[in-house]
């Protein structure tokens, strides 16, 4: 599903180049949950983004699904990203002006499907949050919002699953939830997962952690 090779990113940063990412090269199978796992700078987020096409490496190759990501412009990766990945941030991004069901009507209503509103309302059921359909995210508790976004991220039923640190703003109880649904996601749609954490208790809950360290991958297990 992922072929990560020979992969590098460095940026200039107060007159000096600074190594994020050096030499990373995985394989992930179709269907497999894969924590990346680590401390804050280790690189994780930046590995994470640039298999969704967010950024460019210094260097490398990164193919999904048997699309050489690295290899799209700016158009071809938009398309890549509607067709193949669901994005799960920590910080939530969804819209404020928008309600929850609009929230995840958004990408729905991208792809021009006719049923945007009846599905969204289905996934807001689906994870919990039927009769929150109409609020807007300002109403909804931090695992609310949470929720709402697994819902948007899983709306086209996408092959690649991709949270960044879903849990981080979250106490335990709410994100061990959050982690029970991406979980339930993963094993119901068949998706591949990939999760970026500093957890080791949440990276317990994946078939495979790979730990980063300084950029490069020091365990994969």
């Amino acid at each position: 599903m992922i072929s990560v090779s020979g992969l590098s990113m460095r940026l200039a940063s107060g007159g000096r180049v600074v190594t994020i990412l050096s030499d990373v090269s995985l394989e992930v199978p179709a269907g497999q949950f894969l924590a990346i796992a680590g401390p804050s700078g280790s690189g994780k987020s930046t590995l994470l983004g640039l298999v969704a096409g967010l950024d460019q490496p210094t260097a490398g190759r990164i193919q999904v699904a048997g699309v050489e990501v690295t290899a799209l412009d700016e158009d071809a990766l938009a398309r890549f990203r509607r067709d193949h990945v669901g994005y799960v941030f920590q910080s939530y991004h969804l819209i404020p002006t928008l309600t929850a069901q609009e929230n995840v009507a958004v990408p729905l209503e991208l792809a021009a499907r006719r049923d945007a509103g009846d599905r969204a309302r289905a996934l807001l059921a689906e994870v919990g949050l039927a009769e929150r359909a109409y609020h807007y995210p300002v109403q909804l508790s931090g695992g609310e919002e949470q929720r709402v976004a697994v819902a948007r991220a899983i709306a086209l039923e996408p092959p690649l699953l991709l949270a960044d640190e879903p849990t981080g703003n979250l106490d335990s109880a709410t994100g061990k939830q959050i982690i029970d649904l991406l979980v339930g996601v993963n094993r119901r749609l068949g998706c591949t997962l990939v999760l970026v954490t500093h957890a080791a208790a949440l990276a317990a809950h994946a078939d495979r952690v790979v730990t980063l360290r300084d950029g490069r991958i020091v365990s994969d297990e």
